[in-house]
């Protein structure tokens, strides 16, 4: 039974209103003034406190600071007659949790015992029927879909739905994971049939990685309009619509839509395309200096500077741009100062904090315990961003005017199932893909490109195949198979055929 304490100096005239509440299933305990409240909240905890502001002795706003002293998560609302803005400002600055003005009828009560009480229980309730409601159209969405625009709209709906019933209903959620399995076994066959055919010559393809800066950012450019591109690594869907809420405090969001990363879903071959405008094979071939291969130790991306610098001039655009990649707290704080004393068009800033976490969550076990779910996933990036410095950094663009691009060269998923590969000691380390000679997969569910050339992809050596995972799935090899297969189990991974890796969101912020 929830338990109602009401403060008014005129208690008896609420008896109606208490006799109410009680054939409702509430108890309510009745006092006379400010003191006796707080001598009440004292002694027990009460769901919620209906407070008089204008009482004899203690007002209703003395009372108020007093009870948040003693039970700050406790809401109290304030009933008044008063309709001064300044009694409500001072009661909304102490954290009331609504505001009431006499006279107040019943239903006017109960409303706000639901909205302050129950809200948890019925939008979990209401939102698991909507979810059962909405099933089998997404199964049919699920199982009709032949189009990339299609499986984004599928892909859309899944997050919205994962959002909306993490730690919501378990049953449900565990059904939502199943359609998400689903999904992303007929995008994996969608990707198989189609990727290829969209590097024919003439072809019409989607928005992909080395199409963002001549499609998307070089239009604006070319408007006069002063922009920074932000890449965030690692960076999905999900995450951005965890993370939206703060954005738009700061931003008008213009436009949100998906684009898709190239394969693999990796920041060598997907961050490089994105800034040299090229597929892999072209950077290889055009600028050998600017391409690492696999096999070299040297960082895959070390030369993004000069890939935007190669973008920018085959297509003959003379602006002047500046390029941050920020690693550390703070490098981020001493850009943010500087920022006033950019005048370049275009500002390129990388941020590696997510890719970061997904790997230390691999490799460290307090993080693994904090990161043990999607939903954990996402909470401790939003918690990073709203702490960062990175959401400063925004701050100041926004005060500075500049429009935003946000994006990610790729996303992520969690891991489960190992698939076993064969392949020769030249064979790269990601778990998500391979590429070498000889490769052998033991699973049906892999896309092997035999041809690398007709995907945009180098071959390291003249017998050389790409192996793409799909779904869950993830390599290990023979040797010390279960020891590999139990370590990256239920970790975060990126490069190969999934919607949370390929379809990834791409944002333009205008200031507010």
């Amino acid at each position: 039974m929830s338990q109602i304490l009401w403060s008014d100096d005129e208690i008896d005239l609420l008896k109606p209103y208490i006799i109410y509440l009680s054939e409702r299933g509430y108890q309510v305990t009745p006092v006379c003034s400010g003191q006796d409240a707080i001598d009440m909240c004292k002694q027990q905890a009460f769901d919620i406190v209906f407070l008089d502001e204008q009482m004899p002795g203690l007002s209703g706003i003395e009372t108020l600071q007093e009870l948040k002293a003693i039970r700050p998560d406790m809401p109290v609302v304030m009933v008044t007659k008063s309709e001064e803005e300044r009694i409500m400002e001072q009661a909304i600055g102490q954290k009331i949790a609504d505001y009431l003005i006499k006279p107040v009828n019943p239903s006017q009560i109960l409303l706000c015992l639901k909205k302050h009480i129950h809200s948890r229980e019925i939008v979990a309730a209401e939102t698991s029927k909507t979810y059962r409601e909405e099933f089998s159209d997404i199964s049919y969405m699920i199982d009709t879909a032949s189009t990339l625009e299609e499986f984004m709209a599928i892909h859309r709906t899944l997050t919205r739905w994962e959002l909306q019933l993490t730690n919501v209903d378990k049953t449900m959620h565990e059904m939502l994971l199943q359609q998400k399995q689903q999904a992303n076994s007929a995008f994996a066959k969608f990707i198989t049939h189609n990727y290829e055919n969209w590097f024919t010559p003439g072809a019409t393809r989607p928005l992909l990685s080395p199409d963002v800066f001549k499609r998307i950012l070089f239009p604006l450019l070319d408007k006069g309009q002063k922009l920074f591109f932000i890449v965030i690594d690692n960076f999905r869907y999900d995450q951005w619509k965890t993370i939206q809420p703060l954005i738009s405090e700061l931003f008008t969001i213009t436009d949100e839509t998906l684009y898709t990363s190239i394969l693999p879903t990796a920041t060598q071959y997907a961050r490089n395309s994105i800034f040299s405008g090229l597929m892999p094979i072209d950077i290889q071939k055009m600028y050998p200096d600017l391409w690492v291969d696999e096999e070299e130790e040297e960082g895959k991306n070390l030369n993004e500077k000069d890939l935007i610098q190669s973008q920018l001039d085959r297509f003959r655009k003379r602006y002047d741009f500046s390029y941050f990649k920020i690693n550390e707290s703070d490098f981020c704080e001493r850009i943010t100062h500087q920022l006033r004393g950019l005048h370049s068009p275009l500002n390129v800033i990388v941020i590696n904090f997510i890719d970061m976490l997904s790997h230390s969550r691999t490799d460290s076990k307090m993080m693994h315990e904090l990161c043990n779910s999607e939903a954990a996933y996402r909470s401790l990036t939003l918690s990073w961003f709203r702490h960062s410095p990175a959401y400063a950094l925004l701050h100041r663009i926004a005060e500075l005017g500049y429009r935003v691009v946000l994006t990610t060269d790729h996303g992520t998923i969690r891991v489960n199932n190992t698939v076993q590969i064969v392949g020769d000691k030249n064979t790269n380390t990601n778990l998500r893909y391979k590429v070498g000679k000889s490769l052998a997969c033991q699973s049906k569910n892999c896309l092997t490109i035999a041809h690398p050339e007709k995907i945009g992809l180098p071959c390291p050596n003249v017998s050389s195949s790409y192996v793409f995972c799909t779904g869950e799935d993830f390599f290990a090899y023979p040797n010390n198979f279960n020891y590999y297969a139990q370590f990256y189990r239920d970790t975060f991974q990126h490069g190969g055929i999934s919607m949370d890796e390929m379809l990834i969101p791409l944002i333009t912020l205008d200031p507010k």
